[in-house]
């Protein structure tokens, strides 16, 4: 097998929000044999942008591609709305000639040029596709299967799936069976494929604390004992935001949200401390 190397991009959140989340990543991609170069002049996926300048948003995407195109590397993205956009750009700079031509005069101006040479994946994907689940089964020292937990994909490693071409939007299985392979048991619940509402959170608080309630209430009713994320901002509004949602609906929850690459680097013997738990605000205590 050749070897797996991919240029990181962290993206703008993780950094300085969600540590635990990096931390407790690099921790089991290093232990399945994945090689993580790190990638200090990135500057944002411009996903933030898109509402007020199309344009900018691509040519910011594009600049971090033409950058993994300089190291030769596809990129590993660990934030569900960075992988999104930066993939979409990238597919619409390949297959769009007059949108391509249009960015490349903006790259110019910083002596760069989009080749097309390389791919975008989020984590989940490399995970699946790449290193596979008998690689990662194989890892599996200490087996959660006492542990019932319940999955929240997000959107943005979901849709548009004309971007994405992966999973099914409707039905996803790929972190199901990623989360399987830790002994967990995955369970099923009504709405799983509801979106956080997180992206409206700093126009309108009341839609997406609905919106994060109705999960929690769906996730708690099956018996889960734990939620598992794969997005910074989905862990952001059901771990952080879970007492404002608390006391907004005069509700209690006590639902620890976990990063998959906890859960997985649990499952593969590290401790609680070397995947950053004690950083949840929630505090599991089924582990």
């Amino acid at each position: 097998m050749s070897e797996m190397k991919y240029l990181l991009f962290m993206g703008c959140t993780i950094p300085y929000r969600l540590s635990s989340y990096e931390v407790s990543a690099r921790k089991v991609l290093n232990n399945l044999g994945v090689k993580l170069v790190e990638m200090p002049e990135f500057n944002c996926c411009g996903l933030p942008m898109d509402i007020v300048n199309h344009d900018l948003m691509l040519t910011l995407s594009a600049r971090n591609i033409c950058i993994a195109e300089r190291e030769g590397l596809n990129i590993l993205a660990l934030c569900n709305g960075c992988f999104s956009t930066l993939n979409e750009t990238n597919k619409i700079l390949k297959e769009d000639r007059e949108t391509r031509e249009k960015v490349e005069k903006y790259l110019a101006e910083n002596n760069m040029s989009y080749k097309g040479t390389i791919d975008v994946k989020h984590l989940v994907h490399v995970l699946a596709e790449d290193v596979g689940y008998e690689k990662i089964k194989g890892t599996v020292k200490k087996p959660l299967n006492q542990v019932s937990v319940a999955q929240h994909s997000g959107c943005h490693i979901l849709r548009p799936s004309k971007y994405v071409g992966r999973d099914d939007p409707e039905n996803p299985t790929m972190l199901k069976n990623l989360i399987k392979l830790t002994g967990a048991q995955c369970l099923n619940y009504a709405g799983e494929t509801e979106c956080c509402g997180n992206p409206i959170i700093g126009v309108n608080e009341e839609i997406p604390f609905q919106l994060a309630r109705e999960k929690l209430n769906n996730v708690k009713a099956v018996g889960a004992q734990a939620l598992i994320t794969v997005c910074p901002f989905c862990h952001v509004m059901f771990d952080a935001n879970q007492s404002r949602i608390e006391r907004a609906f005069n509700e209690k929850y006590n639902m620890p949200v976990l990063h998959y690459t906890q859960l997985l680097g649990l499952a593969m013997g590290f401790t609680q401390e070397e995947l950053g738990i004690s950083e949840l605000r929630v505090k599991p205590t089924i582990f």
